[in-house]
């Protein structure tokens, strides 16, 4: 069939393509870039629509599918500068590492003359806690982690990081501070095993998450719980990652008894439900067969 390429933004026609029923978006974006070099951006910044404002069409969809025929147009939308997803995590999450490191050593810069006032157990404990998570993070981006997509807007890097860096370094100021206070060592024990339990059910999550997607590709299956038995909670939740993590960053809010820990915990939790109710709905659209009693996020809630 032959389409008509047109620029989304300027209306502009750049010509006309011919390419097969069966070719999928993702072809068909590498095709419009080789072809149209200087009408239209590299492949990997390109959004494909049927409508100058309308949805972006997904990798997989075939032109087929979407009942295109010959004749009709397909609008490129420019995203702008890319970059890589892997590149943007292992950046979101070693500069926090760095950060909350940094204000551990307690600098006589940032603390002053009190810096010497000796390190509280539980400010070891927290510093502990923090490794771990942004260590498993990284671990997880390289070893882990199978992207849908290859890059996101290269803006996306300097907002991120400002959140994570940012908060990490609210967070560890005050946890590390010379006149940090500590809970009973009670609270601090209780929540340091709420805290472990939680990183290794997001972690067992996560790990379920990539079997269901062979290398490579770009399948998607309905996720459901493995061996494992901390993958339960896919029984009750679509996104059960996002639960364990907002209970470790509840843990530890409840382990520091600080304030800016849990106002990291709260913004973190509103993002992720926020996340979880989107795939939720998408799981839902896309498997007709989804488990109707699961919520997104909170089992029996949302």
């Amino acid at each position: 069939m032959e389409l008509e390429i047109v620029n989304a933004k300027t209306s502009k026609t750049c010509g006309k393509i011919t390419v097969p029923a069966d070719t999928d978006i993702a072809h068909l974006r590498q095709l419009i870039s080789k072809k149209f070099r200087k009408e239209t951006p590299s492949a990997d910044r390109q959004s494909l629509r049927l409508e100058p404002r309308g949805k972006a069409l997904k990798d997989t969809d075939t032109l087929h599918g979407l009942k295109l025929r010959t004749g009709d147009k397909v609008y490129v939308k420019d995203l702008g500068p890319q970059i890589g997803w892997k590149t943007v995590f292992l950046a979101e999450y070693a500069g926090p590492l760095v950060v909350y490191l940094l204000f551990y050593t307690r600098p006589e810069l940032v603390y002053g003359k009190d810096a010497t006032v000796p390190i509280s157990l539980t400010t070891h404990i927290a510093a502990a806690c923090y490794t771990v998570h942004y260590v498993k993070r990284l671990l997880e981006t390289i070893f882990v982690h199978r992207f849908s997509h290859s890059t996101m807007p290269l803006r996306n890097l300097f907002k991120n990081c400002s959140y994570y860096w940012g908060f990490t370094a609210y967070v560890s100021y005050h946890v590390n501070h010379p006149y940090f206070t500590s809970p009973c060592m009670c609270q601090v024990w209780a929540a340091l095993a709420l805290f472990a339990f939680c990183e290794l059910g997001n972690f067992s999550v996560h790990i379920a998450l990539r079997n269901l997607r062979p290398p490579g590709t770009k399948v998607r299956r309905i996720p459901v719980p493995d061996g494992n038995p901390l993958t339960n909670l896919f029984r009750m939740v679509s996104c059960p990652n996002y639960t364990y993590e907002i209970g470790a960053w509840l843990s530890f809010s409840i382990m520091t008894s600080c304030l800016p820990a849990l106002l990291f915990a709260f913004a973190g939790a509103f993002q992720m439900t926020v996340w979880a109710l989107g795939k939720h709905r998408n799981y839902r659209k896309e498997f007709k067969d989804y488990p109707k009693q699961r919520r997104a996020i909170f089992p029996f809630i949302l």
